[in-house]
């Protein structure tokens, strides 16, 4: 399977078979994802803005990183891979829950996920991959529970679906 494909699944998660990334979101057709938040010592979440080239939607915050695994590959090692590979980090992730949206970004262009939602701490250095990422910031869970409600436009759907829970857990764990 090539970088440009997806995995098609239905909705408890049994491969079905794989589709370039353009068909499947042209249709839209259900496919599988991750997505990996990482937080540090300050309880601070990192956060990226995809790069202007992607085809959909670019410059919008999301979670630190986030892609598709490959057919019939772990998810967890395919997501410790990309996470590397996005923004240079090597960290444990844990899997916190698994979820399904739907998001219709214009006449021809949709998004229909299973996403894995993973979560890890990390305290170091970041270096960004210009093909994902054009910028990286950390950012407190306050500060980006206001500006969830208040900014909406400036973050990626499936974060806005996801963020809120993922918040809440750190916040819990936090104490």
């Amino acid at each position: 399977m090539l970088r440009n494909e997806v995995v098609l699944v239905d909705i408890f998660d049994n491969e079905l078979g794989v589709e370039t990334k353009e068909n499947a979101h042209k249709e839209p057709k259900l496919h599988r994802a991750f997505s990996i938040f990482i937080y540090n010592d300050n309880y601070e979440l990192l956060i990226q803005k995809r790069a202007a080239h992607k085809y959909h939607s670019p410059l919008l915050w999301a979670n630190t990183c986030c892609s598709h695994p490959k057919m019939g590959a772990n998810i967890k090692e395919s997501a410790i891979e990309r996470l590397e590979d996005e923004v240079g980090i090597k960290a444990d992730i844990e899997e916190l829950y698994t979820f399904i949206y739907t998001s219709k970004y214009n006449d021809n262009l949709y998004e229909y996920e299973l996403d894995h939602v993973f979560i890890g701490k990390y305290n170091g250095d970041i270096v960004l991959n210009p093909d994902e990422a054009c910028e990286a910031k950390w950012i407190s869970l306050e500060e980006l529970s206001d500006d969830l409600v208040n900014n909406p436009k400036n973050y990626s759907t499936w974060f806005i679906s996801c963020a809120p829970r993922v918040i809440e857990y750190l916040k819990n764990k936090r104490g």
